[in-house]
């Protein structure tokens, strides 16, 4: 294998690769036939083993390919398993998703995470001066009527007309409804997850330009910002993976177009259990401390808290294991927004 100083070309990859993909579709083999090996095919599982240890050891030190580095991983560590015997308990799996696949796939989408979320913003604030500043607009939306009983006592009532328990629940399936639908348009190349959150940026924006031009902005944000700042956090995750993926199938980069998208998606998969939880969370924030009697200072205090943990949260675990080498099968490029 050639290298050129301290990291491999492409093509040198590419020819590593090709040299020894069929003793790594080998080991693979054997890996998920270890309950039903023969004597020899057990000989084998341990020298292909330990000949794809060493292909790993190369690649690591000669090679920035995080994909690869990654699958390699991932199949010498299942053949280790299946050499020692192993079988690594659920507990295990469990704190590997939670401090690996997890906040490593959040991790490496950042930039499209924070391009979503400051698109988002741009939308909901011209909107909200536009509705607020604009009498024709107001009228044009609902009557005066209407839109006093919104700012007065509908808005506020939303958070506290219904049992903790169901107000939660429901807000959690309607947040990972949103979350899903970001995630599943990525299969239409992520073309519609911009006209979702346009939605929901518009609604916001209207709802708060009423509020504004209403003097209430201190109900709004005092009732918002507790669950909304991790609500909308997760939202923008969800948007961010599922248009990753779907610019995978437009620029797969190096690899082929079915091999990047299987890996990214997997990760995407990742991504959408772990945000399951998240959304969890924050609905409970919404049911429990959003119509709370708690000073308003102490609500948005706590969401504060629960917003810079998770990103705390990413940042630690996902760095770290970016570094190790993890991808969670996430395609290693483009990570850019694609523009124009």
């Amino acid at each position: 294998m050639g290298t050129n100083g301290t990291s491999l070309g492409r093509v040198d990859v590419d020819a590593f690769v090709l040299a020894h993909q069929d003793t790594w579709d080998r080991l693979e083999q054997l890996v998920k036939r270890r309950r039903r090996l023969t004597g020899p095919e057990v000989d084998e599982l341990v020298d292909l083993y330990q000949r794809v240890s060493t292909h790993l050891s190369m690649v690591r030190s000669a090679s920035s390919d995080t994909v690869l580095i990654g699958r390699l991983s991932t199949l010498v560590a299942r053949a280790r398993s299946a050499v020692t015997g192993a079988h690594a308990p659920l507990w295990s799996e469990f704190v590997r998703f939670w401090t690996v696949s997890f906040p490593v796939v959040a991790y490496r989408a950042w930039r499209w995470w924070l391009a979503t979320a400051v698109a988002f913003f741009v939308v909901v604030v011209l909107i909200g001066i536009w509705v607020a500043s604009n009498h024709e607009v107001q009228s044009a939306l609902s009557t005066p009527e209407e839109i006093d009983h919104l700012v007065n006592h509908d808005f506020a009532n939303y958070y506290r007309d219904n049992p903790a328990g169901s107000f939660a629940l429901r807000v959690w399936l309607n947040n990972s409804w949103v979350a899903a639908q970001c995630i599943g348009f990525a299969i239409l190349l992520g073309i519609p997850i911009p006209w979702v959150l346009f939605q929901n940026a518009a609604n916001l924006g209207v709802t708060g330009g009423l509020m504004m031009h209403a003097g209430k902005a201190d109900v709004l944000f005092g009732l918002l910002i507790p669950h909304g700042l991790l609500e909308l956090t997760a939202v923008f995750l969800a948007a961010a993976v599922g248009m990753r993926l779907g610019w995978t199938v437009i620029a797969p980069g190096d690899r082929p177009r079915g091999q990047a998208l299987a890996e990214q998606g997997r990760a995407v998969v990742a991504a959408a259990v772990g945000l399951a939880v998240v959304l969890l969370v924050s609905g409970l924030i919404e049911a429990l401390v959003t119509p709370s009697p708690l000073p308003t200072f102490v609500r948005i205090g706590i969401g504060v808290v629960a917003e810079a943990g998770f990103l705390s949260y990413v940042v630690y675990f996902g760095r770290r294991a970016a570094l190790a080498g993890e991808t969670g099968d996430l395609e290693d490029a483009p990570d850019v927004v694609p523009t124009g």
